[in-house]
């Protein structure tokens, strides 16, 4: 299985901070938003990832993250040249995937629990067509509402409903087999011209190949798309790391954690940041 980080949204929802610079690049309390996503991937055992990001910011994000070795792993770019919807990403990876099952996350999209790296081993150890989250919310309505059924079962998915059938809503993280490319290719776009990552989803569904994972208990699902998700998803990583000492989104740690960094390269790493909290919390592993 490959990842893919789709991260091409201009932001425009943030102007005017997101005029200079790409959302998925803005900081998260003490590092960039796209660390958090690309933790995930890293967490769900994957060590190739591709991240789609909007033309001309190849380098950008090259400068940041490099091509991942220093990681343990291989990280390319591609570029989203026209906003065409969260199911896009699986067309524009096709050349990536080569053949390959996939996980999709969105690049603005942030998650932690504390056995969240079990889960995400499960989810892509068991996905057998598409295996999806679902998150309680108060306000359902600006998203995915997924219904289920008296056994738990996943019955309905509806894209930003009227009147939401539950309070779960399906986050921006997607396990895939490789059919979806095929599915996602047959799609006709919606009223809003986009290839709609539901309409994937619901094919599966029709097909009874759709897993849905009820989050329980201690998740954090943030989705930083305003102003006050930002301000608020900052808040939250400092809280968590202040009362868990876990560092949330912490790509290095993670290559350490996963086996494919050694002790020696993740003291390295922290040396170069050794003049932040950041840098002192590597080099105390």
């Amino acid at each position: 299985m490959k990842g893919i980080i789709l991260a091409a949204g201009r932001g425009t929802r943030l102007y005017p901070m997101t005029k200079p610079v790409c959302k998925p690049l803005l900081p998260i309390y003490d590092k960039p938003l796209i660390y958090y996503p690309l933790s995930v991937l890293m967490q769900a055992g994957i060590d190739q990832v591709l991240v789609i990001v909007p033309p001309g910011e190849e380098t950008t994000f090259a400068a940041l993250l490099g091509d991942g070795s220093q990681l343990g792993m291989s990280i390319q770019y591609t570029v989203q040249p026209v906003a065409r919807g969260i199911a896009d990403a699986l067309l524009i990876g096709r050349e990536f995937l080569d053949g390959d099952d996939v996980c999709l996350v969105l690049g603005d999209n942030i998650f932690w629990a504390p056995d969240l790296a079990a889960i995400l081993k499960q989810a892509a150890a068991d996905n057998r067509g598409a295996t999806v989250f679902g998150c309680y919310v108060c306000n359902p309505r600006p998203f995915g509402v997924v219904e289920f059924d008296a056994d738990g079962r996943a019955i309905s998915i509806e894209e930003k409903p009227e009147n939401p059938k539950s309070n779960y809503v399906v986050p921006g993280l997607y396990f895939y087999h490789n059919d979806a490319l095929d599915i996602a290719a047959s799609l006709t776009p919606s009223p809003r011209g986009e290839l709609e990552i539901t309409d994937v989803n619901l094919e599966f569904l029709r097909r009874n190949q759709l897993q849905v994972i009820p989050l329980q208990d201690k998740y954090l699902w943030m989705d930083a798309g305003s102003a006050d998700s930002l301000l608020a998803a900052a808040q939250a990583i400092h809280d968590l790391q202040r009362s868990t000492e876990r560092y949330v989104g912490c790509i290095e740690e993670t290559a350490y954690q996963e086996g494919r960094i050694t002790r020696q390269q993740l003291h390295q790493l922290g040396a170069e940041l050794d003049m932040t909290a950041y840098g002192r919390h590597l080099l105390s592993l």
